[in-house]
């Protein structure tokens, strides 16, 4: 059996309702809303069952609701549609559909606490998704401790999303990034920057039980092994106002073994080998699930998943490790039986 760890789709509720607050909505917003599979279930149903043995996990898209609720109690109550949507989507396509990911809000008056534990405890949801930018803040701020600790208490996974627009520009002199580089490039450096955030402010070190899945093979990391290794094992030796060497000496660890061995990757690469390979390479088998990225692609929702089965396939990994990552993985970080 192969389950798709990471996949998007709107409930129908709250896709009226993000069309009605959010219409306009661009960057992104443009993109999901001319995707037929990621709200038509009738669409989505036929791009899973063109495989065998194939189901998937679905998670909240875009946009970020703190972008588009206008207050924290709309962040709430936005919140609480989608999770809502899911349990019963579920519960009426559980083949298809074994379970879901709940999305949650750190803007939200409680940073998100409160609905990560109903959604988890109450409705069964395997863990929690948030971005990478919290309406553009970081999301080590102080006032985002508390969803790290109820996440470390709950032991359930960290779905981690990259969020970007073309409003974060490119060069320091210009107002926006062009071309969609924003997506292309600065998504997967987004990724990465904010793992090093977690690392740094040693929310890694202060919650050891942390399960932290990073999309997209955590982006720009596998690549970048030799600056995260020994490029910051000198840390602080390029500068002057700040003691990153006494931050580097108080670690519990080496830089890149927190990235190697504290977090989790998905392999939803947009169908490029030479990506897997190196995402196969830096993370220990344990660490990586299988994931597509469904329906995000030049075909709306057939491609992805079927040139990331493709590829793992063809790399002809031996049936412990293909196991592992198609399905194991998964159901050991999350503690639910997901393979019948």
């Amino acid at each position: 059996m192969r389950i798709d760890a990471y996949t998007h789709f709107f409930p129908e509720k709250f896709f009226d309702t993000m069309l009605e607050v959010a219409g306009q909505y661009k960057d992104m917003g443009k993109r999901v809303r001319a995707i037929p599979a990621l709200h038509d279930l009738d669409a989505r149903k036929k791009i899973i069952d063109t495989h065998k043995d194939y189901a998937q996990i679905i998670a909240y898209p875009q946009p970020p609701i703190e972008n588009i609720a206008k207050s924290p109690q709309q962040i709430d109550e936005f919140i609480r549609i989608i999770n809502d949507g899911f349990v019963e989507l579920c519960a009426k396509e559980r083949d298809h559909f074994p379970c879901w990911i709940a999305q949650i809000s750190l803007d939200a008056p409680d940073a998100g606490v409160a609905e990560a534990e109903r959604a988890i405890n109450q409705l069964g949801a395997l863990g929690v998704q948030i971005y990478t930018n919290v309406a553009g803040k970081p999301i080590d701020r102080p006032q985002y401790l508390p969803f790290w600790k109820k996440m470390n208490e709950l032991g359930k996974p960290v779905w981690l999303h990259p969020a970007r627009g073309a409003n974060t520009p490119d060069y320091f002199d210009e107002k926006k990034s062009l071309y969609e580089i924003w997506w292309t490039f600065g998504w997967s450096y987004e990724t990465a920057t904010a793992m090093a955030r977690l690392v740094f402010s040693k929310i890694m070190d202060n919650h050891p039980n942390l399960k932290i899945i990073t999309h997209h093979f955590g982006g720009i990391v596998p690549m970048l092994e030799g600056r995260i290794g020994p490029g910051w094992d000198v840390l602080g030796s390029r500068t002057s106002d700040e003691d990153y060497v006494a931050l580097r000496k108080s670690l519990k660890k080496r830089p890149l073994d927190y990235f190697k061995q504290d977090f989790y990757a998905d392999t939803a690469v947009f169908g490029a080998t030479p990506a897997t390979k190196c995402g196969l390479e830096f993370y220990p088998v344990d660490k990586i699930v299988f994931a597509s990225d469904c329906p995000f692609d030049p075909e709306n929702g057939a491609m992805y998943p079927r040139e990331t089965l493709r590829i793992l396939e063809e790399l002809k990994l031996d049936k412990e490790t293909a196991d592992k990552i198609f399905y194991k993985n998964l159901e050991r970080i999350t503690g639910k039986k997901l393979v019948r």
